[in-house]
């Protein structure tokens, strides 16, 4: 019976800790998106998310440590402990045997994240010229990109069905680049295009670059 309780316990403290760490992060998110990076304090996201700014500096460590791991968590939609490659999205687009479908599958997906992430991209990639803290927050994120569309590209490859002689590097920067925040911005954020556009430009253009002509 003890050994239940103890166990309820823990479960109860880690569900606490893990609320609360998602409060900061909510907090931190609407306040840069509100008042930008250097303006926010750790203090106003103390106060906005109920708890102490001594935890957050535990927590997170810095300011710009934060920002990641708000990019981490609009990025991925929520703060479950399952890496994107293991959920459901993921495996029905590795499971889909025509690679022009598996580009959609992950297009629809893309646009699903650059609507969530993007005003927190940009704001990390902007505020890196203000604050040198960011900068490497920004690097990481361009280098998990790359990190990511490598092991997609190669996916890709694996199917055999891509342009004859097409390499893995040029597959992974091409996907690195017209999933680019800054298409998004131009685009959608600054020349008004729909999500539905905006998505089947991408997967378009993806498609052209990187698989044979259609029959």
């Amino acid at each position: 019976m003890a050994d239940v309780k103890r166990n309820y316990d823990a479960s109860t403290r880690r569900e606490r800790a893990q609320q609360r760490r998602r409060d900061v992060v909510v907090a931190a998110q609407e306040l840069f998106e509100a008042d930008g990076f250097q303006a926010t304090t750790i203090s106003a996201v103390a106060r906005r998310a109920g708890v102490s700014a001594e935890s957050i500096y535990k927590g997170f460590g810095t300011k710009a440590a934060l920002a990641k791991a708000v990019f981490d968590f609009v990025i991925a939609g929520d703060d479950e402990p399952v890496p994107i490659a293991e959920r459901p999205e993921a495996l029905a687009l590795q499971q889909e045997p025509d690679v022009r479908r598996k580009l959609q599958l992950y297009v629809v997906g893309l646009v699903e994240r650059q609507q969530r992430s993007a005003r927190v991209q940009i704001l990390i990639r902007d505020g890196r010229h203000g604050d040198e803290t960011l900068r490497e927050t920004w690097q990481t994120l361009l280098d998990e990109r790359l990190v990511g569309m490598t092991m997609f590209g190669r996916h890709l490859l694996e199917t055999g069905d891509l342009r004859p002689g097409i390499t893995l590097e040029e597959v992974a920067d091409v996907l690195w680049t017209y999933i680019s925040v800054e298409l998004y911005e131009l685009l959608v954020l600054l020349r008004g295009w729909s999500a539905e556009r905006y998505g089947d430009h991408v997967a378009a253009a993806i498609t052209t670059a990187i698989c044979p002509p259609s029959v």
